[in-house]
C-alpha cells in the first residue's frame, strides 16, 4: 500500500487536509483519535496517567481532563516526556493494527501531529506538510480556538519549526490562502501525484525521465531530496533485514552544478546476491522504487572485467520526481567511481563548470527526443569521461581519498 504522513504545526488546518484526503478515498489513521482511544476510561493508559500524574487531571466522571493536563506538560518538557513514555507505545501499536487492517492497494494517511518531533519521517512515501506561517497559526489559535496568546505560544514552542517541517516535506501544502485554494491544491495533487503513485506502486510501473535532454539550473533543494530518499531507503531496507550503504551520486549531488532534473542514488551491498531476491525488492518499493532488474556499466581500462561492472537497477514511482536507483557492490569499481567522481567535483569548481560546459554543448547537440535517440547524450560524454575519470583518480590519490567500504 501506499502511505503519505500528514502533518503540521498546532492551527496549520492538517485536519481538514485529512478530511478531504479522505472524501478522495485515502485511508485515514489518525493519531489524534488513537491517541484519545488509548486513554479512554477503563484502559490501562488511563491508568498509567493517573499514576504518573495525579487525580488532578482527571474529570470528576473519571475520564482525562486534557486542558489540565496539557498545561502541565506543555510548560514542563521533563513532564511531555513522561507522558509520552506513556501514551506512545499504546498508540505505536493501535497504529500498526489498524494500518495492517487497511487493503494493500489503499492510499493511507497517517494523520500525525508529531512525526518531524519524533524523527519517524522515513517509514512513507510521501511526506506531505501542511505549511503555515507561524504568525498565522497563532493568530488562528488565539481567535479560532480562544487559546491565550502564551500558551498558544508555548504549544508552537513545543512542536518543530517551520524550517525543520519544510526539511522534512516531499509536498509542502500552502494553506495559508482561502479554503478554495487549498481545495484545488489538493485536488490536484490526489489526482497528479497521489493516486497515480499508488497505481505504480501495484503495478511495479516505473517513472523514467523524458525523451528530450534538458539540462537545468543547479536546485538547491536536491541536496534535501537526496537525503530524504537516502534515509527513506536505509529504514525500509533495514527492517527488512539489509545492512546497506545509500548514497546521493550523479551531477545533482554536486552543489552548483547544472543537471537534468533526476535524482541519482546508489545503494551499496555487500553482494548482489542479497539484492536478488524478493524480500529486497518488497523492501524497495516500500521505499517508493520499483522495476528492480540487470544493468552494467561502462567498464573502464583500470577494470576490465564486465562483470565488475554489473548491478542491479531501479526507479521510482513517483510521478512528480525522476530517480534512478543503482544497486552496486560496495567494494567494486562501479561503486568507487561513483563516489570518487561526486567528491571529485565538489572539490573542484573549475572541474565542475568544464563538466556542465560539455553536458549543455552535448545536449545541444544530442538533444534526444525519442526512444531511439535517448542513450545518444549518455553515450556522446564517454570520450570526456575518458580523460576525467583518470584526473579524479589521481586527485583521489593526491588527497588520500579512499573507498567509504575499505575504510
Amino acid at each position: 500500500m501506499m502511505r503519505i504522513g500528514l502533518t503540521g504545526g498546532i492551527g496549520s488546518g492538517k485536519s481538514t487536509v485529512s478530511k478531504m484526503l479522505a472524501g478522495f478515498g485515502a485511508v485515514i489513521v489518525d493519531a489524534d483519535l488513537i491517541a484519545r482511544e488509548v486513554v479512554e476510561p477503563g484502559t490501562p493508559g488511563l491508568a498509567a496517567i493517573r499514576a504518573e500524574f495525579g487525580a488532578e487531571v482527571l474529570q470528576p466522571d473519571g475520564s482525562l481532563d486534557r486542558p489540565a493536563l496539557g498545561a502541565v506538560v506543555f510548560a514542563d518538557p521533563g513532564r511531555r516526556r513522561a507522558l509520552e513514555a506513556i501514551t506512545h507505545p499504546l498508540i505505536g501499536q493501535r497504529t500498526q493494527e489498524l494500518f495492517a487492517q487497511a487493503p494493500t492497494d489503499a492510499v493511507v494517511v497517517h494523520d500525525m501531529p508529531l512525526l518531524v518531533e519524533l524523527g519517524q519521517t522515513d517509514g512513507y512515501h510521501l511526506m506531505l506538510i501542511v505549511d503555515v506561517p507561524e504568525e498565522v497559526r497563532l493568530t488562528r489559535l488565539v481567535e479560532q480556538r480562544g487559546m491565550t496568546e502564551a500558551d498558544a505560544r508555548a504549544r508552537i514552542g513545543a512542536q518543530a519549526t517551520d524550517a525543520q517541517r519544510r526539511d522534512a516535506a516531499d509536498v509542502l501544502l500552502d494553506n495559508s490562502g482561502t479554503p478554495e485554494q487549498l481545495t484545488e491544491s489538493l485536488t490536484s495533487l490526489w489526482h497528479n501525484r497521489i493516486r497515480p503513485y499508488a497505481d505504480n506502486l501495484v503495478a511495479d510501473r516505473a517513472v523514467r525521465r523524458p525523451d528530450a535532454v534538458s539540462i537545468t539550473e543547479p536546485d538547491p533543494t536536491w541536496a534535501a531530496q537526496g537525503r530524504r530518499l537516502s534515509r527513506r531507503l536505509v529504514h525500509q531496507l533495514g527492517r527488512a533485514g539489509f545492512e546497506v550503504e545509500v548514497d546521493h551520486i550523479g551531477s545533482t549531488s554536486v552543489p552548483g552544478l547544472a543537471a537534468k532534473d533526476v535524482i541519482d542514488l546508489q545503494v551499496r551491498v555487500s553482494d548482489l546476491g542479497v539484492a536478488e531476491t524478493p524480500t529486497f525488492r518488497e523492501a524497495l518499493r516500500a521505499a517508493g522504487f520499483v522495476d528492480l532488474r540487470p544493468n552494467w556499466d561502462e567498464p573502464k581500462p583500470w577494470a576490465p572485467d564486465p562483470e565488475q561492472w554489473r548491478k542491479l537497477y531501479a526507479n521510482g514511482a513517483d510521478p512528480a520526481r525522476v530517480t534512478h536507483l543503482h544497486v552496486r557492490t560496495a567494494s567494486g569499481p562501479a561503486a568507487e567511481v561513483a563516489l570518487q567522481f561526486r567528491d571529485w567535483l565538489r572539490a573542484n569548481d573549475a572541474e565542475r563548470d568544464a563538466y556542465a560546459a560539455i553536458k549543455r554543448e552535448i545536449a545541444r547537440t544530442h538533444p534526444g527526443g525519442s526512444p531511439e535517440t535517448k542513450q545518444d547524450y549518455v553515450q556522446a560524454k564517454e570520450p570526456w569521461f575518458a580523460g576525467a575519470l583518470p584526473r579524479a583518480r589521481e586527485w583521489a590519490r593526491a588527497t588520500g581519498w579512499a573507498n567509504p567500504s575499505t575504510r
